[in-house]
């Protein structure tokens, strides 16, 4: 089954359990993949859906920073509770330990040497590990180890 087909059929179980803040949150969702589809012109793959809820999450965890320094805590738990709804669709992500491993063996295989090869590693990385790797904190360990070997 789909992750699109998958959302499709929790939306139904939640608009019939009468699970209003779950069918709304999912039929947002919905829409967004609905209006990509539209704008590409084409039915959306699971990598692709993936990436669109990754987005929804990203939206949602700035609004819940926001509205935790606004002092509206009522709405920071709302946007909480919808981010961790959406993310139960996402594949697990790898851990820190599991990313510095991949990043290791990325540099190994491409003898990368200094920053400059930082965009074949990352391209390594996504390839090989796609939507399970958290591409801010990889970029991150990456850039750490490459100027690590730049400066030995």
């Amino acid at each position: 089954m789909s992750l699109k087909d998958q959302l499709e059929k929790d939306f139904i179980e939640a608009y019939k359990a009468r699970d209003i803040s779950l069918s709304s949150i999912l039929r947002l969702v919905k829409s967004s993949i609905k209006n990509a589809e539209i704008a590409n012109k084409k039915e959306l793959d699971d990598n692709e859906v993936i990436s669109i809820l990754k987005k929804e999450i990203k939206q949602r965890s700035e609004s819940e920073a926001e509205y935790r320094k606004a002092g509206r805590n009522d709405l920071a738990e709302k946007e909480l509770f919808e981010a961790e709804a959406i993310s139960k669709y996402l594949p697990v992500q790898l851990n820190e330990e599991a990313i510095s491993g991949a990043v290791d063996k990325a540099i190994l295989e491409l003898n990368a040497e200094n920053m400059s090869d930082m965009g074949k590693v990352m391209a390594q990385l996504m390839k090989t590990h796609g939507p399970s790797l958290d591409g801010a904190l990889a970029s991150k360990i990456v850039k750490e180890k490459l100027s690590q070997k730049q400066n030995a």
